[in-house]
């Protein structure tokens, strides 16, 4: 039986505001990390899960997207006038991804390691499940502060908490998203609700992860990248 793989929903619409002047010019997932878009390191790990349907949301500075992408089979979602945030955009971009569970993955990380989309699908239960996150534990999450987002229990469940650090890839169920009546809304909304039914699930990610969100992480993840396997 062939293996099945799931769409995956990119996000590039954001203003990048923590990156200072370097997105004056140019939209976040076209900041150079190692040789490299952050938007091509994303894509490279997606092209390695074999994905067969890819949609990005565009909104700031959309047309260098645009451009960067041309020729790729890559669908694209213009979120106009307004931008419409995590779960206003992954809704408006479900006619292109089709029906059923769907990867997002944020483009302002780099990772080494497994792939991300591979280790969760791997995991994925539908039966039991309406969204699986991908957590980096702190340790291996680089350039990034805080406490965490998530605790993760021994059945697999999520809470909200410290523990874990949402890595910015997930497979969930869209099918919530048609009850909020916002228009630009956080699947936040979305993961509140999943989680008050018992089914938001989390699994921490075994490689390294660096968070690319501030100029700082530039560095941090190129030396991530060169830093020899032990």
């Amino acid at each position: 039986m062939p293996r099945v793989t799931l769409p995956v929903m990119l996000f590039a619409a954001g203003f990048g505001t923590r990156m200072g002047r370097l997105t004056a010019d140019r939209p976040k997932p076209l900041i150079r990390v190692a040789g490299k878009t952050l938007l091509d390191h994303a894509l490279g790990l997606v092209d390695d899960y074999g994905a067969d349907r890819i949609v990005v949301n565009l909104h700031y500075l959309p047309d260098q997207i645009e451009t960067h992408l041309a020729g790729r089979g890559i669908l694209l979602s213009h979120e106009t006038p307004d931008i419409l945030e995590t779960g206003g955009g992954l809704r408006a971009a479900l006619p292109l991804l089709g029906p059923g569970p769907v990867f997002t993955m944020n483009t302002d990380a780099v990772w080494r390691g497994p792939n991300p989309l591979r280790h969760l699908a791997d995991r994925w239960d539908p039966g039991t499940m309406d969204a699986l996150l991908l957590c980096i534990p702190k340790a291996r999450a680089t350039g990034h502060d805080g406490a965490g987002d998530f605790a993760i229990g021994r059945d697999g469940r999520a809470r909200r908490g410290a523990g874990a650090v949402y890595s910015g890839v997930q497979i969930i169920k869209p099918d919530l998203l048609h009850d909020i009546a916002e228009r630009a809304f956080s699947l936040n909304l979305l993961w509140d609700r999943v989680l008050a039914q018992g089914r938001l699930f989390a699994i921490p990610y075994t490689g390294q992860w660096c968070d690319v969100g501030r100029p700082e992480g530039i560095a941090l993840a190129e030396s991530m990248l060169e830093t020899p396997d032990v």
